[in-house]
């Protein structure tokens, strides 16, 4: 089966469904085809609580906000990338305000918050749950769009290039789909495919992110050929809920932001004891702290306690936290919430332009998947919805701009050589060994052995699942974990490459930080020679 689109969307995220609308509603008849692994409302965009930071308030300023996210970044950001960003948020969430997003208010116009490694209140929010909020109204234009045709329950195996069809010119044609309803493998066809897959959380035994988070975009855009860079910078959120019936349940920066403190089970603070800033640090100084707080005394986990504040304050402005603690048994206006720190964003991704362009012409890439330069070795809070605003508002200008392509008849998917597997256990297997040695040798701090030690046994799984993915038919887990192993090895690579400790990546081997802040960018040729 094959289908033909005018601009092939991977992804249904913010960044995904943003870009789809602005194409569909562009005038030129654009036909967009948007996959989506579950459901349209099923992403880690619809998960964020806490907002999307932006220049909105006469006493905020653009150069602030820049800073801070340099701040926050460890001074690896991109100058361009951050400018523009930054210099765009107005404007898209002004979009978002046409598009009937109903951001919360107060006496003086919309509300704003303020997160940890902002410097004043600059994050719009919907209460805790921007998200969704968010999510849910472009949801609803995207499924009446008559422009926008939506695939749900569909997982893409493989971009399809120039390379892969003996073409001279490695441009991308598309990619082949496993529609899951089915069964069966769909070619799509497209002159123009936007990668909006996300980040790769699930790589990691814990994490915030939803199950779809396997890096798909990532690996099949490295398999491809595209450069891929600073993926040694995992975000780990301080504040993931711990409790045996939570799965992943994220606590919001807001209430740190909103005067939350971080306590041990006697009662007493200790982020005061690692930074002036304390609740209000970035994320990472925050995660580590926490880290150390439990190793140190053999905690299971430590506690954010906001129930100073009054009753119908954290009613108002955390509605959804407060009653998903409650379903628990937790009541967090009396109680302090137990929480760990877990796997939340992947910093680095597919090398992009300032117009969302890959290394491969016809592809872009844009949100969690991609590495525009925004984040430097540590994400800001909030600054990850407003990227996949600007960057998918930057490709779809982009292919808009460029001349109408005529698509490409491409060859249907093989199967001719492979049979059904004779025994999926080994997915679940390799799925489980790969999660558990990331976290407990690629996590918040690392060691040069102990990053070896996760390579050695990427490079075991890798034969095996390529020996896997070559005699059997391919299946949802299979192709998840094949991209999951590939996200590894990139992770694992990069932080090798990386001989300081800046922003996310912290190493005890290399404590210091460089007086010279460089990117560590992989290409595939790299891996090749090393090997010879």
């Amino acid at each position: 089966m094959a289908l033909y689109f005018d601009v092939l969307i991977i992804g249904s995220g913010l960044a995904g469904q943003a870009a789809a609308i602005r194409l569909a509603n562009s005038g030129e008849s654009c036909k967009v085809g948007l996959i989506s692994k579950r459901t349209l409302e099923d992403s880690a965009s619809a998960r964020a609580q806490g907002g999307i930071a932006a220049v909105l308030d006469n006493k905020d300023s653009i150069e602030d906000h820049i800073r801070d996210t340099f701040i926050a970044g460890a001074h690896l950001n991109d100058a361009k990338a951050t400018r523009l960003v930054v210099e765009n948020g107005k404007r898209s969430i002004d979009w978002l305000i046409e598009q009937g997003v109903k951001f919360s208010r107060d006496d003086t116009g919309y509300h704003l918050t303020r997160e940890g490694g902002h410097s004043t209140r600059r994050v719009i929010h919907v209460a805790d749950a921007t998200g969704f909020a968010v999510q849910e109204t472009l949801t609803k234009l995207v499924r009446q769009h008559p422009n926008i045709t939506v695939l749900e329950h569909h997982i893409a195996i493989d971009l399809i290039t120039g390379d892969k069809l003996g073409l001279p010119e490695n441009r991308c044609h598309g990619a082949y789909v496993l529609d899951n309803t089915k069964g069966e493998v769909v070619t799509i066809g497209a002159p123009y495919t936007l990668i909006a897959t996300g980040g790769a959380g699930k790589v990691y035994l814990y994490t915030t992110s939803p199950d779809t988070s396997c890096g798909d975009g990532i690996a099949m855009a490295w398999r491809a050929g595209c450069r891929v860079a600073n993926m040694e910078f995992i975000q780990f959120h301080p504040t993931c809920l711990y409790h045996p019936q939570a799965s992943s349940f994220l606590i919001s920066e807001a209430v740190r932001g909103e005067g939350g403190l971080l306590k041990l089970p006697d009662g007493t603070r200790f982020m005061p004891e690692h930074d002036s800033r304390a609740e209000l640090a970035p994320r990472d100084v925050v995660a580590r702290a926490i880290d150390f707080e439990m190793k140190k005394r053999g905690l299971d986990c430590v506690y954010l306690d906001i129930s100073h504040k009054p009753a119908e304050f954290l009613k108002e402005h955390f509605p959804n936290i407060l009653a998903r603690c409650a379903e628990l048994g937790i009541d967090i206006t009396r109680d302090p919430i137990p929480v760990v720190p877990a796997a939340h964003y992947t910093c680095g991704g597919v090398v992009t332009d300032l117009s969302a362009r890959t290394d491969i012409p016809g592809l872009y890439a844009a949100g969690e998947a991609s590495y525009t330069g925004l984040h430097g070795a540590n994400r800001l809070a909030s600054n990850s919805l407003l990227e996949c605003l600007v960057y998918a508002e930057a490709a779809a200008n982009d292919i808009l701009s460029q001349p109408k392509r005529e698509t490409l008849a491409l060859p249907e998917w093989d199967e001719s050589r492979v049979s059904d597997p004779d025994e999926e256990v080994v997915i679940a297997h390799n799925w489980d060994e790969l999660r558990r040695f990331m976290w407990d040798y690629v996590g918040i701090v690392r060691t040069t052995k102990r990053l070896q030690r996760a390579q050695h046994r990427i490079r075991l799984l890798e034969k095996e699942i390529h020996e896997y993915y070559a005699n059997f038919r391919v299946c949802h887990d299979l192709i998840e974990l094949r991209n999951l192993v590939v996200t590894a090895d990139l992770i694992v690579r990069c932080a090798l490459k990386r001989h300081e400790s800046r922003g996310l990546h912290f190493s005890r081997d290399y404590p210091d930080l460089l007086k010279t802040a460089r990117n560590t960018i992989i290409r595939k040729q790299d891996r090749n020679r090393s090997r010879n």
